[in-house]
């Protein structure tokens, strides 16, 4: 597998940041974050930031969302008692389904990246996302803060 793009490993190319605190139990036995820790550390920053786009009440109460696929690149490793930061953002939008990107820093380094597509069932009409939702999530874009490969190049 690849190493994600250098612009996903910028806090900058998100719109939201979370702090998270890692616990003892997070370690694995040479010490480090586990591989359960760093998804479970991504699942309490993609809550909170849920709650802060406010995205479930724009979705309407009779629908459900559920996770339909969670991909994880770890890049280095992550210790404890330090917090993490979590950078969180949208990534492309569909017609019943989004991404949220997320990257994970620790002391100002790159640990890992975690992509999750988030399904939304079907409602009363069988459609997919409102306009109004995809309004919404389109607020929360990532962004690409580095020049193209080669441009500013002499």
């Amino acid at each position: 597998m690849p190493r994600p793009a250098s612009w996903r490993l910028s806090p900058t190319a998100y719109p939201h940041t979370q702090a998270v605190q890692t616990r003892f139990q997070d370690l694995d036995v040479l010490g480090h974050l586990n591989n359960v820790a760093f998804a479970a550390l991504f699942e309490t920053a993609r809550t909170k930031f849920n709650q802060q786009a406010q995205l479930w009440g724009l979705a309407g109460l009779r629908r459900r969302a559920v996770v339909a696929q969670m991909e994880i690149n770890y890049v280095a490793e992550g210790q404890y008692p330090a917090d993490v930061e979590i950078a969180t953002g949208i990534g492309e939008i569909g017609g019943r389904s989004w991404q949220i990107l997320a990257a994970m820093f620790q002391d100002g380094k790159p640990l890992a990246t975690c992509d999750v597509v988030i399904v939304m069932d079907k409602d009363e009409d069988g459609g997919g996302l409102s306009d109004a939702f995809k309004a919404e999530l389109a607020k929360w874009l990532v962004t690409n803060p580095l020049p193209p490969a080669g441009e500013g190049q002499p």
